[in-house]
């Protein structure tokens, strides 16, 4: 039996019910400590037949299921879940809410990595995530997301040009993922992580060779107090010592093995979306159902395994 937050326990989770009582609770009540009044209570709240809560958890399930259709999701949900929540709203009201809630979710999983304690360590490791918004080939007649920074980027693993934005995240030693800045797909890596670092001074980052660059290391270290140790290139002039270089490489396993992750088992290069707002919130809502994963994960004593992320849905 684990003890969460003093409040309440977790004893074991046997079923897909089971987990969504569990991250319902847990949602509900950094809900209520995080939402500000005027969203908690807006006009007409009270008559509203789904509470936000429950529109978020329904949602982070959904993405932990990796079922991109919401037609589909809601509709099992109505079929299997009616005891957990007797009543839907109609699918329109549930998408307009959901998108609504987008600065909510980004609140929630803040407060989640403040009640983890992982916010204060002072080791992070970069790295980002290409997310295309449509088909190479329709790129040229895309218009929907061009207006919101949209441009063309290379995705050196694939080896593919797409139309789309660039996802770049700090983890933590073992995974977790503390922060996040979305950008053009264009965008630099190094130019990236500025936006990541607003709120840090005197932490040391490890990142891959796109974050190379000895003036881009001495302006963190002169502006934020910042280390950046980069895995060097073959051909570079400045090498760390053998153990450091190996000890780098295991740690950048962990964030590469939680990129996977949200990769293969979170979509989070599909994000189906027809507005800018409707994707910003879904990728919210991706990494929020990854980290509260991971959270449970731990709670009830389990090894932070990603390969088996969705193991306490699929029991």
């Amino acid at each position: 039996m684990m003890e969460l937050d003093k409040n309440y326990y977790i004893k074991e989770i046997e079923n897909l019910k089971d987990f969504v009582t569990v991250a319902y609770i847990i949602i509900d009540d950094i809900y209520q400590k995080v939402t500000p009044p005027h969203i908690a209570n807006r006009c007409n709240i009270n008559n509203s037949v789904m509470s936000d809560s429950e529109i978020i958890t329904i949602c982070i399930v959904g993405e932990l299921l990796t079922i991109d259709s919401e037609k589909a999701w809601l509709g099992f949900c109505k079929k299997n879940m009616r005891d957990l929540f007797p009543k839907f709203c109609d699918r329109t009201r549930f998408n307009r809410t959901r998108r609504n809630l987008h600065a909510v979710i980004e609140e929630i999983r803040k407060e989640l990595s403040n009640l983890t304690g992982y916010a204060q360590q002072p080791y992070r490791i970069v790295d980002r995530i290409p997310i295309p918004v449509c088909k190479f080939g329709r790129a040229k007649f895309h218009k929907t997301f061009r207006s919101f920074g949209a441009t063309y980027g290379k995705c050196p693993s694939k080896k593919e040009i797409y139309l789309g934005y660039k996802l770049h995240m700090l983890a933590t030693l073992d995974g977790f993922i503390t922060d996040f800045a979305i950008t053009p797909a264009n965008v630099d890596d190094r130019a990236g992580v500025w936006d990541l670092i607003d709120s840090y001074r005197r932490i040391t980052l490890i990142g891959d060779k796109g974050y190379i660059g000895t003036e881009f290391a001495v302006e963190l270290k002169e502006e934020k107090e910042i280390e950046i140790l980069p895995v060097k290139r073959s051909n570079s002039k400045l090498q760390f010592p053998k153990a450091i270089r190996q000890l780098i490489f295991k740690l950048r396993r962990r964030i590469e093995t939680s990129a996977s992750q949200l990769t293969q088992q979170l979509n989070i290069e599909k994000v189906l979306a027809k507005s800018y707002w409707g994707f910003l919130t879904r990728v919210k809502t991706k990494l929020l159902a990854y980290n509260l994963c991971y959270y449970i994960n731990k709670l009830i004593g389990r090894d932070i395994n990603f390969s088996r992320i969705k193991e306490l849905v699929f029991g």
